[in-house]
């Protein structure tokens, strides 16, 4: 597989124009946006912090984001749309510009205090990683999963960065009540394809790690192959299930790639690329996917795709999960748990 890493440590390489611009701009010269760029943390007051996820494709729990955008950089982000409503674009501005919720702590115990906040699992990273660069800095996820673990509230999280080994001590806590699981994203076991399609993340050896030292503490942790690209990482679908296998994972999921909105753009930039070589079969390879588009929204279709490539790789994980997950284990989180804290609101001064 040959590879042209020219995108100096970021996954776009492109600005897209903001839907909701009216003025956008463009580079003077071809080359400067391979110049390197900095990341801004920007700090926002949050109204509210928790949505319910109503989607048929997804569990009934809670979602929160400490953080908007990603300096993860994975090119297939479908997150990176989100970013258009913050006004910056969903390209390079969505790894360049990190809004932080600082508040996001004290809003999450007002709503423990709620009196009749019906109890389900809280989900964090549902639309951006809770455990990116920022995290090092601000430490929300942390302080999150301490109101988790104080309130006896069910907590799932999902990451690709290694720094999720700093809070194992909350982890070990909280599962010895089972009250949380951890999902690893596990995309490649190919070092060189990961460097450009997730830039930012933690190598492949760094979570196969984590995942055996979290299960060694009896911390149940999944994997998702997530996305799944035809032509690109769809040939690894038994070696990643094997891999998540034997260091300890209770269960293996997968999703198929989606390019909604500018992410398509986004997408097919860096693939011709990085990818010269194989960008129209890779491309054509998605279409084929969802009926001659890129995307879809549609509910049942939108994460597992349609079509012969889709049904090809969907029955690829079916037997890959027959042999190495033929037992897997889904943990079902402890809701009856939860105490409302009394003396919680102490903690807010």
């Amino acid at each position: 597989m040959q590879i042209q890493n020219v995108m100096q440590g970021r996954g776009a390489d492109i600005r897209p124009i903001n839907k909701f611009e009216n003025l956008s701009y463009s580079p003077l010269h071809e080359d400067s946006t391979h110049q390197k760029s900095k990341t801004r943390y920007l700090e926002v007051n949050s109204k509210s912090i928790v949505n319910r996820v109503l989607s048929p494709d997804l569990p009934d729990v809670y979602s929160l984001n400490p953080y908007q955008g990603c300096e993860h950089g994975c090119i297939y982000c479908y997150a990176r749309d989100s970013h258009n409503y913050w006004g910056f674009d969903s390209g390079k501005g969505f790894e360049e510009n990190i809004l932080v919720k600082k508040d996001a702590p004290l809003l999450l115990e007002k709503i423990f205090q709620k009196p009749g906040l019906i109890v389900k699992p809280l989900f964090l990273s549902g639309n951006t990683d809770c455990y990116q660069p920022a995290e090092r800095k601000y430490r929300i996820t942390r302080q999150l999963l301490e109101l988790c673990l104080r309130y006896k509230h069910p907590v799932s999280v999902l990451t690709k960065n290694a720094l999720v080994k700093r809070d194992l001590d909350l982890f070990k806590a909280l599962a010895q009540e089972n009250l949380v699981s951890l999902t690893f994203s596990l995309t490649t076991l190919n070092e060189d394809l990961r460097l450009v399609l997730e830039p930012r993340t933690a190598t492949t050896k760094s979570k196969l790690h984590i995942i055996e030292e979290f299960r060694m503490h009896h911390i149940p942790v999944y994997v998702m192959m997530a996305p799944i690209i035809p032509a690109l990482n769809s040939t690894e679908v038994f070696k990643i299930a094997k891999a998540a296998s034997e260091a300890g994972a209770l269960g293996f999921n997968h999703s198929i790639i989606r390019l909604n909105g500018s992410v398509a753009e986004i997408f097919t930039d860096w693939v011709q690329k990085v990818f010269p070589d194989r960008a129209s079969k890779i491309i054509n390879g998605i279409r084929d996917c969802h009926g001659g588009k890129l995307g879809e929204t549609k509910p049942g279709l939108r994460m597992r795709g349609e079509g012969y490539t889709a049904a090809m790789i969907n029955q690829m994980v079916k037997l890959a999960k027959q042999q190495y997950f033929s037992d897997q284990i889904d943990i079902q989180l402890d809701t009856g748990r939860f105490v409302r804290n009394k003396l919680g609101q102490l903690n807010l001064f």
